[in-house]
């Protein structure tokens, strides 16, 4: 069985600039029986990122390409699905996560992958098992 690794968009940001080589390296080399491949709502983030810094030529060059060579997962009925149900079940908990990051979240549980992401919120959101963070060469402020 292969297992499907969706990128954050912290961690597409820090393989892409070249900020985590630990990430970089673990993503140069999947295992034969793992894939990757990127949320439509990480994709946003990082068009809308581009779009607020048109004068940053290196940093649009480097995430361009990235996105070009990177699978891209649409967002659709079962990933909404998804969505409503963990949302539903985080306010009944008394939990939070931000908007566009519960969207990556449900679209990783839809996908049935496991979200790679620096950010501390996932886990306790999602569960331990289902986050893997590979850019642990990047501190935590």
């Amino acid at each position: 069985m292969t297992t499907r690794f969706m990128l954050d968009t912290n961690t597409v940001s820090f393989i892409a600039r070249g900020r985590s080589g630990v990430a970089r390296a673990r993503l140069a080399n999947l295992k034969a029986d793992e894939s990757v491949c990127i949320s439509a709502v990480t994709e946003g983030e990082i068009l809308y990122g581009l779009a607020r810094n048109p004068g940053a030529h290196a940093v649009h060059a480097a995430l361009g390409g990235f996105l070009r060579k990177m699978k891209v997962l649409p967002w659709g009925r079962a990933e909404a699905k998804v969505y409503g149900e963990l949302r539903a079940r985080l306010e009944a908990a008394g939990k939070t996560l931000g908007n566009l990051d519960l969207l990556i979240a449900a679209h990783a549980i839809a996908a049935e992958a496991v979200l790679v992401t620096h950010d501390q919120a996932f886990s306790g959101v999602m569960g331990a098992n289902v986050t893997v963070n590979w850019a642990t060469d990047i501190k935590t402020p």
